[in-house]
């Protein structure tokens, strides 16, 4: 295995924003970067209320869907039959790397769900979590084209994803959800 380490552009943010919504959002463009992608977006969620949004997006292009939500939103119950990529996060099973929407497995994604709510070709779904519980998902992702997901880009992701959760936990547990809430 190659020791890789995190790029300066990455690590800069953590090292220099203690405001998880400055990491959050300077965070999608770098990630867009360091990781070649076309888009890059953050869902929030707090695991015992069953609710959260996607809060932070950004597209290398605006040709490519924005997918922001303005409020949070209860998870319906139907994600976990339509989506085993949701299912898979929820039960805290690692990452998952999907080089191709068109050719994977049904027991990985639904391409229909997939194509009528994201539209992308080739994506990761990063599973942030902790203490097994799931706070967020972080996701790049490519359109147009499959993509392979390299050994860099798993270490990117997994260390990334590790430096994110307690800022997500810190940032969740810190919303106030008995009032409608936008940020």
């Amino acid at each position: 295995m190659t020791n890789y380490v995190l790029p300066d552009v990455l690590e800069k943010i953590f090292r220099e924003d203690s405001q998880p919504e400055a990491v959050f959002s300077e965070l999608m463009p770098a990630l867009v970067e360091v990781l070649q992608c076309d888009r890059c977006f953050l869902y929030l969620r707090h695991p015992q209320k069953e609710i959260g949004k996607v809060a932070y997006c950004w597209r290398r292009s605006p040709d490519y869907p924005e997918i922001l939500n303005p409020d949070w939103l209860e998870e319906p119950e139907s994600y976990y039959q339509e989506d085993p990529l949701w299912a898979a996060a929820v039960r805290a099973e690692p990452s998952i790397f999907v080089e191709d929407v068109e050719t994977a497995s049904p027991d990985v994604l639904n391409k229909d769900f997939e194509h009528k709510n994201f539209g992308h070709r080739a994506l990761v779904h990063a599973h942030i979590r902790f203490e097994e519980e799931l706070w967020g998902i972080l996701q790049p992702c490519v359109f147009g084209q499959p993509r392979k997901w390299t050994e860099f880009d798993h270490f990117v992701i997994n260390t990334v994803t590790a430096k994110l959760a307690p800022l997500v936990v810190a940032f969740m547990k810190a919303v106030d959800f008995s009032e409608k809430t936008r940020f």
